[in-house]
């Protein structure tokens, strides 16, 4: 148990020579940078907005977008491996931070005019500028198809009203690329505009204190009588509700990978600490219970990562996955709800202090389950495909 090689040796036919000097190249800036500030940060309920530019000069950024952007194109792999190495800072917060422009500027770089992507997409890949997504409506999460923020269209502009919530980046981002009714009720009357932060009558809330993920900050946003310009608009009008769909499988891989880092090293730690810790007179390892809850622990994650490498390298090969990578965010999901509980409890008092990493990730762990599409709409994806 001791001598447990590296988390992703077990799975080198996915990664090759490049993605392991990405993976060197991540791995020191989060020792360096982040790891002796994380604590800090996690309390101070932020880290510092030079940390976007830092990872967009090492090209973390842009992993994945085109080249003429400032990006670094590659597989998917190559963003999974990013995503691993980041969620070594133990901070699902940072991360989600970090990476908010992965769901705000594909559409941008996928519908988006030259002019926009090199407006909105190029400076957030370079970390000048932060950009958040904004879909969700206090009015009511999933259920996409039914927002009501409004844009009436006039002239050369848009008029915008209406409010988000639970927008990742939110306080901080300068540009938010937004869901707003242009036409008539549900899907078909959808579009995305990029909105300004500094346009005249957009406000936010102050950051929302959160069980978990208490480095990101996470706001509500105001859009009182807006003018957009007509420009803004990415791709064609009424047409955003699919453009949103097109982004959520690979936002569901990202949250499996978070997810599945979560719970592996929430494993790491319980196997660490179950051969330090003594308990009448011998290590807790010394005890079957506990070998054997580490045992199950164990399987349970290598089984969730395994499935989600698959479904990524099917993707990858341009295999619709929809379905299975549903399958695979509840699954990696539920893993990680008990992994995070088992390694808590096997730390015992000590894991439910605020120092204990095992801690952080029991809470930050929550929000996986709900945010990129909630468990039970999962399910009812997973039906309608089966």
């Amino acid at each position: 148990m001791a001598h447990h090689a590296d988390s992703t040796t077990d799975f080198q036919h996915y990664f090759g020579k490049e993605h392991d000097l990405v993976r060197k190249s991540v791995k020191e800036f989060v020792q360096k940078e982040i790891l002796p500030n994380i604590d800090a940060w996690e309390e101070k309920g932020e880290f510092p907005r030079n940390l976007y530019k830092m990872a967009g000069e090492l090209g973390l950024m842009g992993t994945g977008y085109p080249e003429e952007l400032g990006g670094t194109p590659g597989d998917i792999f190559l963003k999974i491996v990013v995503g691993e190495e980041l969620m070594r800072s133990t901070s699902g917060g940072l991360v989600a931070g970090l990476g908010s422009l992965d769901i705000a500027i594909p559409p941008i770089i996928r519908k988006g005019t030259e002019a926009q992507k090199e407006r909105f997409a190029g400076p957030v890949i370079a970390g000048d500028r932060i950009a958040a997504l904004g879909i969700t409506e206090p009015g009511g999460g999933s259920d996409v198809a039914n927002i009501k923020t409004t844009a009436v269209r006039n002239g050369d502009h848009y008029r915008v009203n209406g409010s988000k919530t639970f927008i990742t980046s939110g306080v901080r981002a300068d540009q938010l690329t937004c869901a707003v009714r242009t036409g008539g009720e549900g899907a078909h009357g959808i579009s995305l505009l990029v909105i300004e932060s500094d346009t005249p009558g957009y406000s936010t809330s102050p950051p929302m204190k959160k069980t978990g993920w208490w480095a990101s900050d996470t706001a509500e946003i105001y859009l009182d009588n807006l003018k957009v310009p007509v420009e803004n608009l990415i791709g064609e009008e009424n047409q955003g509700f699919y453009y949103i769909m097109e982004n959520f499988q690979s936002e569901r891989l990202q949250l499996c990978i978070m997810a599945n880092m979560t719970a592996r090293i929430a494993l790491e730690q319980a196997m660490k600490y179950a051969t330090e810790r003594e308990a009448f007179g011998k290590p807790l390892s010394g005890f079957q219970v506990t070998r054997h809850k580490l045992a199950e622990m164990a399987t349970q994650v290598e089984v969730s990562q395994e499935f989600t490498y698959r479904i990524a390298a099917k993707i990858d090969a341009g295999v619709n996955q929809i379905k299975e990578i549903s399958m695979a965010k509840n699954f990696a999901c539920q893993v990680s709800d008990k992994v995070t509980f088992d390694a808590v409890q096997i730390f015992g008092g000590y894991g439910y202090m605020r120092d204990a990493v095992v801690e952080r990730l029991y809470r930050d762990n929550r929000i996986l389950s709900i945010g990129g599409g909630t468990t039970e709409i999962m399910k009812e994806i997973i039906t309608k495909l089966m």
